[in-house]
């Protein structure tokens, strides 16, 4: 896990589909949504490649980051209407739902994933894929990229956790507007809002979205999963308790190899390797 100059081995992963790649490469799972020319909406297979994939990464020990990605000039552009209507519908209302709330696994996944995940937008991310973005630890954005709630256009009240997370991330009055509005969000906008921890040329976000990916790929795995833990909790327990299980994982995260070597490469003034032990 050393920031080594040797060529980065690349391991391919077989997702099952096409309008999905993956691979690994210094420790970093790029996954890339592959279909440039319906703006990377999402597909049954796409998204049931998605719900197999993500949490296979979480249990490789190879991958200590994700980063999630869009093929072409777009992030994703949500549900793709036109292909529902050609793959077909439940019949009922509630097979509709059965549905929707195992699709709903997929952000519910990448939030409580043990690892750290990247979403780099090279454009447009609306409904479905604003949230999928948004359910993301760390969004880095082209100029070019916006946000769309959309919902409000489609006259559907929203899916993917989108209430949940923007009202997290910008608050409840903004989240409300967002929603309500369906207003094109810029990306200088989603940066002043914190949608956004970084925008970027658009040729060069994926070198700056993979060279962050990699600066925390190559960090301490089990201060890391205690980390996102940590962050995660804090947005619905209490500050005692939060406290309570900081002082608990600090004394833990003290007792690892990790943090030894942490400590020496600090008084060596050289990088740390750090194996997540």
């Amino acid at each position: 896990m050393s920031g080594s100059a040797e060529p980065a081995e690349i391991r391919e992963i077989q997702t099952g589909t096409e309008d999905l790649l993956c691979r690994v490469e210094d420790r970093v799972a790029v996954l890339t949504l592959n279909r440039p020319e319906a703006r990377n909406a999402l597909t049954w297979e796409l998204k049931w490649a998605l719900l197999d994939l993500i949490p296979k990464l979480g249990q490789d020990d190879d991958v200590g980051c994700l980063l999630l990605t869009g093929a072409g000039a777009s992030f994703c552009a949500g549900g793709d209407t036109k292909n529902m209507k050609k793959e077909g519908t439940p019949p009922s209302p509630e097979d509709r739902v059965k549905i929707l709330r195992r699709e709903h696994q997929i952000p519910a996944w990448i939030h409580r994933l043990e690892k750290p995940v990247i979403a780099a937008l090279p454009g447009a991310a609306a409904g479905a894929g604003m949230a999928l973005a948004l359910s993301c630890d760390l969004r880095i954005l082209a100029e070019r990229a916006f946000l769309l709630t959309s919902y409000a256009r489609l006259a559907v009240s929203g899916d993917y956790g989108s209430s949940w997370f923007l009202t997290h991330l910008v608050g409840t009055a903004k989240a409300r507007e967002l929603l309500f509005s369906a207003d094109r969000i810029p990306s200088a906008e989603c940066l002043a809002l914190g949608l956004a921890n970084r925008v970027v040329p658009d040729d060069a976000l994926a070198e700056e979205s993979m060279a962050m990916a990699r600066r925390i790929a190559a960090g301490p795995p089990i201060a890391l999963r205690m980390m996102k833990d940590n962050l995660n909790r804090a947005l619905h327990q209490d500050l005692q308790s939060c406290l309570d299980l900081e002082a608990e994982r600090m004394v833990r995260g003290a007792m690892t190899e990790d943090y030894l070597e942490g400590v020496a490469a600090f008084a060596e003034k050289r990088p740390p390797v750090f194996r997540g032990r």
